[in-house]
């Protein structure tokens, strides 16, 4: 397997250079993911720049860690999935939704389960969705800028998974106690 740097503010080429002093003032650390990031400037400030408009969409916290979580799970990425558990814990998402989305257990409501369905179904169908299956999204109170915006949050998911798959990232110590692994 490759070999990929974790960068800080000095080893980072020089583009990636403010991009990780923004997540150091962010998260108070550089967070592996990021440092990893910092090889390709432009992946680290894509990546930044869709997690900021994707926390700026229609949907509230809950929400957001369902599309997170739901993906993460998915693509079975041992670093998101524990740094995703302690971000959702920092926003006060309940506990009972993340443990449900980690373990694949029924989520607390109907609305959050058709958000996790339709998510599932986006990642796995990749995107090619029949009308039965938009139509129960919809029939579930979202919109169609809902279903544009979960785009937009696996878009990010992408970019992390992929890139944590890739570098073998170690989980940030602080997401440590919150560690994954997919069922067998």
């Amino acid at each position: 397997m490759t070999d990929f740097a974790q960068h800080d503010e000095t080893t980072a080429p020089d583009a990636s250079k403010p991009l990780l002093a923004k997540s150091k003032a962010a998260f108070g650390m550089i967070p592996g993911l990021h440092a990893v990031m910092a090889e390709a400037p432009g992946l680290l400030e894509a990546y930044q720049r869709v997690h900021e408009l994707f926390v700026e969409s229609s949907f509230d916290k809950d929400e957001l860690t369902v599309v997170w979580q739901t993906v993460n799970v998915e693509n079975a990425c041992h670093y998101c999935v524990p740094a995703h558990t302690g971000i959702a814990r920092k926003m006060g998402v309940d506990d009972a939704i993340t443990a449900a989305l980690r373990d694949g257990t029924p989520l607390p409501n109907a609305r959050l389960e058709a958000l996790r369905d339709f998510t599932l179904s986006l990642v796995r169908d990749r995107g090619n969705l029949d009308d039965a299956t938009v139509q129960t999204f919809l029939d579930a109170g979202f919109t169609k800028r809902n279903i544009l915006e979960v785009i937009l949050g696996y878009s990010q998911k992408v970019m992390s998974n992929y890139t944590n798959h890739l570098a073998r990232t170690p989980v940030d110590e602080p997401f440590q106690k919150f560690g994954w692994r997919a069922a067998a």
